[in-house]
């Protein structure tokens, strides 16, 4: 039996340190005997190692993006359908729950979405012709304003002169440039073309609404053994909850920036605010590149519409302040549980898919990039290059 040692009785030293030393060695017994779990080591990550593999596996890509450049009128629209399902689906599930029919929850879903961008065009078509016919005029105001940068411009135009001339012989005539495809430009051109394959997107939605889950049984079906068929599930619910659940919250995202930025442009005398609403609304999808030409147009608005310098610089400022609570500090909190991107890698395939497809492109890259990341991380083969879009 153990002597206890305290402070409240006088024990012998000799009688009560045996004790502690028995005390003391099962507890190093113990200890010797716990089994410290090892930490979690990090998921092995193959990486294809014969150069066939990795060269087939190139053409393939390059093959695969070459033929989606070539049949883009096709392409895009299956694409804009699939995402567009993927947004949809919660809506449709609830439709489901209330024992409408499958093809009348679809079609009230199409009618939902073409009733909203037809409401939506109508209801900006006649202030933005306001805001058009109003921008002639308004030109020599905004040289008159934006004076103090006419002297850099003028200076960097004729540094490219310079360079454009160099290497040409001397009394060449120079060369006339053609028009040059400018930013605009090519958002016009997207937006066309986005406009051109509108009816062919709503006729794949809505078959793709309709089918429900018919791929994904007969693929399934297919497959040889149970553990493919399990991971094909795996993949097609989880890419189908994280980009459902990404989807919502961007629009949802966007629509609150549309309606703050509204009640800013009203509330700083620029007027129209369902017009700024929709354009905040829309150029919110693009990521970076959205805001910037945003800031660029608040801000020539307020100074076509304000006198005062800093009444015409304050509708930019309150929109980028908008832009930057929502952009940088709520929706990534939102979407940091579910997954993150690499930003760079973001901002790659923005302007690739914008020289790809235009301004729907643009829309649909960060979506298709984390559908391809979600694949990645559940396809074994594919596990390092799921790991190197991580954020």
């Amino acid at each position: 039996m153990a002597i206890r040692c305290t402070g409240h009785y006088r024990v012998d030293r000799a009688r009560c340190e045996p004790a502690t030393l028995i005390h003391k060695s099962m507890a190093d017994k113990q200890q010797k005997l716990e089994v410290v779990p090892p930490a979690e080591e990090p998921e092995e990550m193959p990486i294809p190692s014969d150069p066939k593999v990795i060269f087939l596996g190139g053409l393939f890509a390059l093959a695969l993006l070459a033929a989606v450049y070539v049949a883009a009128e096709i392409v895009l629209p299956l694409v804009l359908a699939v995402v567009l399902k993927l947004l949809l689906q919660p809506a449709m599930r609830l439709l489901e729950r209330w024992h409408l029919p499958r093809i009348l929850a679809a079609l009230l879903l199409i009618l939902a979405v073409f009733g909203t961008i037809v409401g939506l065009g109508a209801a900006i078509a006649s202030p933005a012709s306001t805001w058009a016919a109003k921008l002639p005029q308004g030109i020599p105001r905004l040289q008159e304003r934006l004076s103090f940068l006419q002297a850099p411009i003028n200076t960097l135009q004729r540094f490219l002169q310079q360079v454009e001339d160099y290497g040409q012989p001397a009394g060449a005539p120079a060369a006339v440039s053609a028009e040059g495809s400018t930013l605009m430009t090519k958002l016009f051109t997207g937006t066309r073309n986005f406009a051109s394959g509108f009816f062919t997107t709503i006729l794949f939605l809505f078959f793709l609404l309709v089918s429900g889950d018919t791929f994904l049984r007969r693929l399934v079906e297919i497959l040889p053994s149970f553990s493919n068929k399990r991971q094909v599930g795996d993949i097609s619910q989880q890419v189908e909850s994280d980009i459902s659940a990404y989807l919502v919250t961007i629009t949802l995202m966007n629509a609150t920036v549309g309606i703050a930025t509204a009640v800013v442009m009203r509330l700083t005398g620029i007027g129209d605010p369902i017009l700024w609403g929709a354009v905040a609304f829309l150029l919110n999808f693009v990521p970076i590149l959205g805001p910037i030409l945003g800031v660029v147009i608040f801000l020539l608005a307020g100074l076509l519409t304000n006198d005062t310098l800093w009444q015409a610089l304050l509708p930019a400022g309150l929109y980028l302040g908008i832009h930057l609570i929502e952009g940088e500090t709520i929706t990534p909190m939102l979407l940091a549980k579910r997954f993150t991107l690499n930003p760079v890698l973001v901002i790659i395939s923005l302007v690739f898919w914008f020289w790809m497809w235009g301004a729907p492109g643009a829309i649909l890259s960060v979506p298709m990039l984390a559908i391809t990341k979600i694949i990645c991380d559940r396809v074994r083969p594919l596990a390092a290059f799921g790991h190197f879009l991580e954020g």
